[in-house]
């Protein structure tokens, strides 16, 4: 929890400045893909605040109308910030991208006004010089949420990033770093929309790197909303993470057979594990065996926060 909390923090600073950044780069040269770039830092700088509520909420303790707990609640606002990362960042960037190409397709920036003088400064070293700003914050942060995802990668032994993606339950972790990837990429993309548009003297590069950018967030805030789709409806550990649990419950000399085992994330990096088990007849004191089985559960994977096995009669 805490070291999501860091990544999450870490992209906030990022983000918060290269808003700012961007948004006086726009003003000073009226270019579409910072624009673009400005909608996408405005929006990540939101969401990081959405992740932070989350991880807030979600701390709180189980009450008799959570039993649980709130560990939910990261995958809700995580939810949101991937409505809001396809709703306005990748939206308005692709429909002001998309405006800009139509209407700037065929014109060159020898038929229209270049981009302003500010003092003795051409505007395009400002655009340059707040995309590379960009480009350093962006890489700062992603090195954070990239260590973070890398400790959850080496405590469960997964061996690529598309791997963690899939499996991870710490949807917070994995939303700032794909925020963060895609920033970092949307910042190279649009220095290179701009640095093209100068060198060829035609708009359309500018235009069309908006556009790009655009699409590359909304087809990302997709992936993000299926992930957390997954853990709001219930999912369980992947089939062999589930089958070692299910064979530390069988392996137990008290246990003659294992009759249902079930898993489900209640929270990031909270497993709930529920067995009905048929123990042996001559089993003596039932409930120190069951707690040493519940001790073996937790100390295989430390994820698991709830135990509940339930004595089947096998009948």
């Amino acid at each position: 929890m805490a070291n999501s909390r860091s990544v999450v923090i870490a992209a906030l600073i990022a983000n918060g400045a290269i808003a700012v950044m961007k948004f006086v780069g726009y003003l000073l040269t009226l270019s579409p893909a910072m624009l673009s770039e400005t909608y996408h830092s405005i929006s990540d700088t939101g969401n990081q605040v959405f992740l932070l509520i989350g991880l807030r909420y979600g701390a709180q303790e189980a009450d008799r109308q959570h039993p649980f707990g709130y560990g939910k609640a990261q995958f809700f606002y995580s939810m949101l910030v991937s409505v809001m990362l396809f709703g306005i960042a990748g939206w308005e960037s692709a429909r002001h991208g998309y405006d800009a190409l139509v209407h700037g397709s065929h014109t060159t920036m020898s038929q229209t006004p270049p981009l302003p003088v500010v003092g003795a400064v051409d505007g395009i070293y400002v655009n340059y010089t707040v995309l590379i700003g960009a480009i350093v914050f962006e890489a700062w942060a992603l090195k954070k949420a990239y260590e973070g995802i890398s400790v959850q990668m080496d405590e469960h032994g997964w061996e690529t990033l598309r791997e963690a993606f899939r499996k991870t339950s710490d949807v917070t972790t994995l939303t700032a770093l794909t925020e963060d990837s895609i920033a970092l990429a949307g910042a190279g993309i649009a220095l290179f929309g701009v640095y093209l548009s100068r060198a060829t003297g035609n708009g359309v590069y500018d235009a069309a790197s908006a556009l790009l950018i655009g699409l590359l967030l909304m087809v990302f805030a997709v992936a993000l909303a299926w992930e957390n789709k997954r853990l709001l409806l219930g999912e369980s550990l992947s089939p062999d993470a589930e089958r070692e649990l299910r064979e530390i419950v069988a392996n137990a000399d008290v246990v003659r057979e294992v009759v249902d085992f079930r898993t489900v994330f209640f929270g990031a990096e909270e497993l709930l594990v529920t067995a009905d088990v048929v123990f042996e007849s001559d089993v003596d004191a039932i409930d120190e065996r069951i707690a040493e089985i519940e001790r073996d559960l937790k100390a295989h994977d430390d994820q698991i926060q709830r135990v509940y096995l339930e004595p089947d009669t096998g009948v």
